[in-house]
């Protein structure tokens, strides 16, 4: 089986650099156009003050967990339109008086009588729910549903205002995305020095992060989100999760099928499939979502790929080749090796709204600048043009990857692996390989192992999958909503990651009216 690609792009191990699982809307918001929110209306302000839980909605919980479900909870003015509190949730479920943690929210209350609160999750893992909420309210929550709710942005535990995870600082951060290999470089020697790198940045993140480490997985984010729902009074969870968030999602309804009330999944990640299977279909995905860009694009003016789409794809890595076997100088003096060259590419195949911004970018870097493409990369890491980075996205995203799934990092079965990711890409697939490198030096062992979630006893539980997803592809979406047992799938046929607030009237409609309404879509409802 051979890649496809000329011999100068022959693959070689990497450190995985690209975060797909992280393309959530968090991310592709830094393309479309969403800026900070105007001031609201002060009529529209958040409510301050000291609340508790009401004990209907705590429920029967554990007498070690409830002080935790019965704290008071001191909501402050923040942001200009928001209100913030911090909430204390065990660092470890199975010992509560092990130690607290912190996760931070942030609420903006519904123009109307409030029907109760959504929780939101914009992806990753290691996305900021509390960005979403501060920064783009309008784009991912309509206009109607915010009349009707309360809206409650989160970063859950190991999350940026959260209790964080912590590797990396700012300067150590910009060094390790200039970093390149060299291309003549024996497979043994780059596995020797991708292990070292991984040994190196996982010690740093055990002595910055602590214990915190091993408990950033996916369960306890979960039961921090019931925790969330009883502070806000809710008797039963209202839940919009994206790419990440649906798996954070289903696996609370889970655990809390009776504590599940209106939950929407949109950009839904298959919970049967391992960390390879998952990488694989990513693969896939983008490979696909590359051929329709080309595509498109060379339907316009001023396209930069010439002939075929097959010739315009090949033209893109070639130009990979061309940065891999010497890095680019961006204007501000930062080097851009071909990890980061091709995870900015890959930002704008998120949202098929920014091709003609990716488009542009290529431009740039055929006449010798990736200027563009650096910024996009930016965008994807979070960086700010001031040098800092605004979360610490990338850490959390190991974090709790690492926790929950096991990886292998047996060097004959990741070339293997590799083999099958080049296959599905050509473009993509060698750059994907060898992630189970970064896991195995990990001082907290895997504690979670995929498997179908049924939620047996949930309401209604609405699940959305893109045609043309690359991140989470639409495959991943029927799996789910088929194991879940009172799952409800919607389709929209579409290019991009994720569909509510990106897709059409349609989605709105549907979404709103679950949410407002209580009326559940039809079964296999298409968009």
């Amino acid at each position: 089986m051979t890649s496809g690609l000329p011999d100068s792009t022959r693959p070689r191990p990497r450190r995985r650099s690209l975060v797909l699982l992280a393309g959530s809307a968090a991310v592709v918001l830094g393309l479309t156009g969403c800026t900070l929110l105007s001031p609201a209306d002060p009529s529209n302000q958040s409510a301050t003050g000291v609340e508790t839980a009401d004990p209907a909605a705590v429920g029967d919980v554990d007498e070690d967990l409830r002080s935790f479900y019965e704290q008071e909870v001191q909501w402050e003015d923040c942001e200009e339109d928001f209100s913030c509190a911090t909430i204390e949730v065990p660092l470890d479920y199975s010992d509560p008086g092990r130690g607290d943690i912190e996760i931070a929210a942030i609420r903006a209350d519904a123009t109307s009588e409030a029907k109760g609160t959504i929780l939101i999750n914009p992806g990753g893992p290691g996305a900021s729910g509390f960005n979403i909420v501060k920064d783009s309210l309008d784009y991912v929550t309509s206009e109607r549903l915010r009349e009707d709710y309360d809206v409650l942005g989160f970063d859950p535990r190991g999350v940026n205002r959260s209790t964080p995870v912590t590797c990396y600082n700012d300067a150590e951060q910009d060094a390790a995305r200039q970093e390149s290999y060299p291309v003549d470089a024996s497979e043994e020697e780059l596995l020797a020095q991708l292990d070292a790198e991984a040994q190196e940045y996982a010690d740093l993140c055990a002595e910055r992060t602590g214990e915190l480490l091993g408990f950033v997985d996916t369960e306890s984010a979960a039961r921090d989100m019931d925790i969330l729902r009883a502070l806000v009074s809710d008797p039963k969870l209202n839940y919009l999760g994206f790419s990440y968030g649906t798996q954070l999602g289903a696996t609370y309804a889970d655990l809390f099928p009776e504590r599940s009330g209106r939950l929407v999944l949109d950009g839904a990640i298959d919970p049967s499939l391992d960390n390879e299977q998952i990488t694989l279909g990513q693969a896939t995905g983008f490979e696909n979502a590359v051929r329709a860009y080309v595509a498109d694009c060379q339907q316009r003016q001023d396209c930069p790929y010439t002939g075929t789409v097959d010739d315009g794809v090949r033209q893109i890595q070639e130009l990979f080749a061309a940065v891999e076997r010497e890095p680019m100088t961006a204007k501000d003096g930062r080097l851009v090796p071909v990890s980061t060259f091709v995870q900015g590419f890959i930002l704008p195949l998120y949202d098929n709204g920014n091709w003609p911004t990716l488009t542009q970018a290529v431009t740039d870097a055929l006449a010798g600048d990736p200027s563009s493409m650096l910024y996009l990369a930016d965008l994807s890491a979070e960086r700010q043009p001031d040098g800092t980075y605004s979360s610490n996205s990338t850490a959390a995203f190991l974090a709790v990857n690492c926790l929950d799934y096991p990886m292998t990092s047996d060097p004959g079965e990741m070339r293997a692996d590799e083999q099958e990711l080049i296959s599905a890409s050509p473009t993509f697939g060698r750059f994907l390989a060898f992630g189970g490198v970064t896991c195995a030096p990990w001082d907290y062992p895997p504690v979670l192992e995929p498997a179908p979630l049924a939620a047996a006893g949930a309401d209604p539980i609405v699940v959305i999958g893109t045609t043309g997803d690359p991140a989470t592809p639409y495959e991943w979406s029927t799996a789910l909503a088929e194991q879940l047992e009172s799952g409800v799938h919607v389709t929209w046929e579409g290019e991009g990651h994720t569909a509510y607030g990106r897709s059409n009237d349609c989605i709105l409609d549907l979404v709103d009216a679950y949410f407002i309404d209580g009326t559940v879509p039809e079964d296999g409802a298409r968009c």
